[in-house]
């Protein structure tokens, strides 16, 4: 067959991934089917460590293989890192040999078995960036700098970087962190994360409105996304306390949702409401029944590095204007959309009453604007056209030697 038309091949390996049947994260899914000429597939774990459930992915582009279960931040979890990236790289070593391996972080064990897999079947090897690990885990507080296990895994991470043959960056402030690493602008390509604006129409004729699943009083405030320590839901109830006017509604689930429903009760917060997760399909048909996207992190330097928040885009999206604490990069995407505003970190509150106080018409033209920003500047199809520019140049070189 001749090379030049025959169909190429990139499997992705995302322990996480997600289909759109299923709530999380929808990423390579959304930018994977819009490439043209490539046959594609997702490698990823047989079980959702979020839901707790096995993974049974109805979308035949996935392949999923077997991890260890955890439920908690202790051995288990590397555990699972270690049991998904052995049986992702027996997959890709089993299945049709790809032209490209594309492996995605936060966790270095995933890249480390594509490049191992890319060697064994003398394929490309793409490494995505997600997370800049182990960076975010010392800004977190996870693990302690130039500890033994910090030196570890920054020698890991400066290895994948000097072993990549692409790095994918998804937040476009994280250049002066890989320039300070030794590697070379023309290396990374920025993919950020993004929003299909036309999927977020609101679809009441499949799912039930979210004006209709909680009692609204005021404006209707949503948050969707995981309910960790990193997302700062504390501060946000601290601002719910301080507007009883108006309604809010979090979407999602994790390791801090119990408490944080306990801690509205006890409070008697009646203007909060929480729901549990629902596919990204589902989320996109409602989210725009909503007033006001909230999108809050709890402090940590690793963002002043450089964020891409996929809830932001979500908002954006949707039509509704965006109410952030986080600087740098999501503040500069809600200056460019004219979408929103930024208030300091904890200082929620205040930016949420002066949104919500707007005039209807006033709120559903920052909706607008900020739609046709993420359609113009951060959508999906946007983002899918650089990732085509990336594979076919990638496949089109000549493979240089490696070490």
């Amino acid at each position: 067959m001749d090379t030049q038309h025959r169909r190429r091949r990139v499997v992705v390996l995302n322990q996480y991934a997600q289909p759109l049947s299923r709530a999380g994260g929808t990423r390579h899914v959304e930018l994977f089917s819009r490439l043209r000429g490539w046959d594609w597939s997702i490698v990823a774990a047989s079980w959702d460590h979020f839901s707790h459930s096995d993974l049974a992915a109805d979308d035949p582009h996935f392949v999923t293989v077997p991890v260890t279960r955890y439920t908690g931040n202790d051995h288990r979890r590397v555990l699972s890192w270690l049991t998904y990236a052995r049986n992702a790289c027996r997959a890709v070593l089993r299945g049709p040999r790809p032209d490209v391996v594309y492996a995605s972080s936060p966790h270095l064990l995933t890249p480390v078995a594509g490049w191992l897999a890319a060697r064994l079947r003398r394929s490309r090897f793409v490494l995505e960036v997600r997370d800049l690990w182990p960076e975010a885990m010392v800004s977190t507080g996870f693990l302690r700098r130039n500890s033994p296990t910090h030196r570890l895994l920054r020698a890991l991470e400066r290895w994948l970087y000097r072993r990549a043959d692409r790095i994918v960056i998804v937040a476009a402030g994280w250049r002066a962190y890989f320039a300070a690493a030794g590697v070379p602008d023309a290396k990374l390509e920025w993919i950020s994360n993004g929003a299909e604006p036309e999927d977020f129409d609101l679809r009441p004729d499949r799912y039930q409105p979210l004006r209709r699943r909680v009692p609204v009083r005021g404006r209707l405030l949503v948050f969707a996304g995981s309910h960790g320590a990193i997302n700062g839901l504390h501060r946000l109830l601290d601002a719910v306390a301080e507007v009883p006017e108006h309604t809010f509604v979090l979407i999602g689930d994790g390791l801090e949702k119990p408490e944080l429903v306990a801690r509205a009760a006890a409070e008697g917060l009646t203007n909060v409401h929480f729901l549990d997760r629902v596919p990204k399909q589902e989320l996109r048909g409602i989210l725009g029944d909503a007033d006001i996207g909230i999108h809050v992190l709890a402090h940590s330097p690793v963002y002043d590095l450089g964020a891409s928040p996929n809830k932001l885009y979500d908002y954006l999206a949707a039509g509704l204007p965006v109410v952030n604490n986080c600087p740098g990069e999501p503040e500069d995407i809600l200056r460019a959309a004219d979408s929103g505003l930024t208030v300091p970190t904890a200082d929620l509150a205040t930016g949420l009453r002066e949104l919500a106080a707007l005039e209807p018409e006033k709120l559903a033209a920052m909706g607008r604007r900020g739609r046709r920003y993420v359609e113009e500047n951060r959508s999906r199809t946007v983002m899918a056209a650089k990732l085509q520019r990336l594979l076919d140049g990638l496949v089109e070189e000549i493979p240089p030697v490696r070490p």
